[in-house]
């Protein structure tokens, strides 16, 4: 891709845009302080968390672009794209951006967390909107990590307590987005209809022929969003992964068919499994029974 702008390593952004540098693997970029910058289409080779007023109207992140609503707050990881690309216009921002590089943290705590911040793995249309507090909170702390690697030399020392600042800033973004998912309980259920009406029209355009089992990935896709955040969103409305939702449907799915006069090979073929036994195994690992003996016991009542 032309145009790009590769962020290799965490100063390389503020070298760009002209902010002062004062870490080798740790840059904090305060873009009030700048005047006007260009835009660029930056390519990750870091960490990156930007928490601003405003973005670049229509901007990019992978294949898609993102809200741009005041407040939000966005995340990069190592090979995203982010940001849209110079068309010679400049622009003033507010706000703050921290980046961080990949080896800068390893073996910290934040490696162990990792898996939990799916925020950096998130399409930017599920950017953080934050509160005007939340938003604050994690201003003063980059604000407060840029203090501290601006006046202090880099020992051992130093670079744990910034890795551990780092840290808190990960786990502030995670709390916020928590906060989103309980505050949007109506989009929640909304969301939970929408997955079910994803796995009923599956089968009915018989896309299982063709593709098997329906997967988490393929629903979250349908509803556009990210598998970690599509995740997230199911988790805290039912308590249940996405997977698990869709084991029940396929359990309900199976037990109609059965009732309905279906042979365990005809059921196992409609609901997209290669091999009845396949079917047979998985029904008997959910349901503690064999789909024949379910039919059975469903006889004798």
């Amino acid at each position: 891709m032309k145009n790009l702008l590769y962020i290799n390593k965490a100063n390389d952004y503020a070298h760009d845009v002209g902010a002062e540098v004062w870490h080798p693997m740790v840059s904090v970029v305060h873009f009030d302080e700048l005047g006007e910058i260009r835009h660029s289409l930056n390519k990750m080779g870091v960490y990156a968390i930007f928490v601003q007023d405003n973005f670049p109207t229509k901007p990019t992140y992978g294949m898609g672009g993102y809200d741009t609503s005041k407040g939000s707050l966005t995340a990069a990881s190592p090979g995203q794209i982010i940001g849209k690309a110079d068309d010679g216009h400049r622009e003033v921002y507010h706000g703050w951006a921290l980046l961080f590089d990949p080896e800068f943290m390893r073996g910290t705590v934040f490696e162990q967390r990792l898996a939990d911040y799916h925020f950096f793995s998130y399409n930017v249309n599920e950017a953080l909107h934050t509160t005007e507090g939340e938003k604050q909170v994690l201003w003063q702390l980059m604000e407060r990590i840029r203090t501290f690697i601006r006046h202090r030399e880099q020992t051992v020392l130093t670079d744990r307590i910034v890795q551990d600042y780092i840290v808190l800033v990960c786990d502030y973004c995670q709390l916020f987005y928590q906060r989103q998912f309980q505050t949007s309980s109506a989009q929640q259920s909304n969301l939970l209809a929408r997955f079910q009406k994803v796995l009923n029209d599956y089968y009915k355009r018989q896309l299982q022929l063709r593709h098997g089992l329906p997967s988490v990935k393929y629903c979250a896709s349908e509803l556009c969003l990210s598998p970690s955040y599509f995740g997230d969103l199911v988790r805290n409305a039912t308590g249940d992964s996405p997977t698990r939702i869709i084991q029940h449907f396929l359990i309900d799915r199976a037990k109609s068919l059965m009732i309905g006069g279906m042979s365990v090979s005809q059921v196992a073929d409609e609901l997209g499994f290669e091999y009845p036994q396949h079917f047979t195994r998985y029904f008997k690992k959910h349901e503690g029974m064999t789909p024949s003996k379910y039919v059975a016991s469903m006889r004798k009542q």
